[in-house]
């Protein structure tokens, strides 16, 4: 039997999830959506391709995108964002690679932090800096100077070098922080903390919510954000799809 969806468009999708933060970041153009067993999965298409996300039961998201593969509704090579899975559950999917993460997000401007000052927003010249920030303290960010998802890039100097970076990746209504990091020799100064305030109050006054994405097991950076006001979180799975 044919795998129809269930349902189609951004705003059946938004319904159906309640509104979620997750699915109006997430949910682009040509939306194609499919329910069960408790979970909810989409596929639609963003500034740079394909996206697959889902919300609900794990175990469920996992078979119904396994089913959508074999159909041959999702692209090789693709990244399927899930709830919480374990490697046990999505080995289904014969995934190439597998990280969790947590979904944060918070609808109260932080107050004000020492040093939020210095934050400024970073153009075209600044490009190397933000690169090079990036690749000492957070080489795996997908988030890069150049990615037409970042609306702008924010820094903090040092002796007029960058040594802190944020990109704003809001989308779809949604504020979104992405590329946080602090060059390994300005650790420890607060600019981390100062950096994240200033974007984050920014977001919270044009959407009305910020979010951000961590690795689950960097618990310094959890901590932080929590202590910003980011309280509202989410446990997530993503994993890519053989190319």
């Amino acid at each position: 039997m044919p795998l129809t969806p269930d349902l189609t468009g951004r705003d059946d999708l938004l319904a159906e999830a309640g509104q979620h933060p997750y699915a109006r970041l997430t949910a682009g153009d040509r939306v194609r959506a499919y329910a069960q067993d408790g979970a909810l999965v989409w596929t639609s298409h963003g500034p740079v391709g394909p996206v697959a996300a889902s919300l609900g039961e794990a175990a469920a998201a996992v078979a119904l995108f396994a089913r959508l593969a074999a159909a041959d509704l999702l692209d090789g090579g693709v990244w399927l964002h899930l709830p919480r899975a374990g490697r046990d559950v999505t080995a289904a999917l014969r995934p190439e690679l597998h990280d969790d993460w947590d979904f944060l997000w918070t609808t109260v401007p932080p107050a004000a932090h020492p040093g939020e000052q210095a934050v400024e927003a970073l153009g075209p010249d600044d490009h190397d800096g933000i690169a090079a920030v990036l690749d000492g303290a957070l080489p795996d960010s997908t988030s890069r100077p150049g990615d037409p998802r970042v609306r702008q890039w924010y820094g903090i100097r040092e002796a007029g070098r960058i040594v802190a970076v944020a990109g704003d990746r809001s989308g779809n209504g949604v504020g979104f922080l992405a590329g946080i990091a602090v060059a390994t020799g300005a650790q420890g100064r607060g600019h981390g903390a100062a950096l994240t305030t200033a974007v984050t109050r920014r977001l919270v006054a044009e959407f009305g919510i910020s979010s951000l994405g961590v690795m689950s097991d960097n618990t310094g950076a959890i901590r932080l954000y929590q202590r910003l006001g980011y309280t509202e979180t989410m446990a997530r799975s993503t994993v890519r799809l053989p190319s």
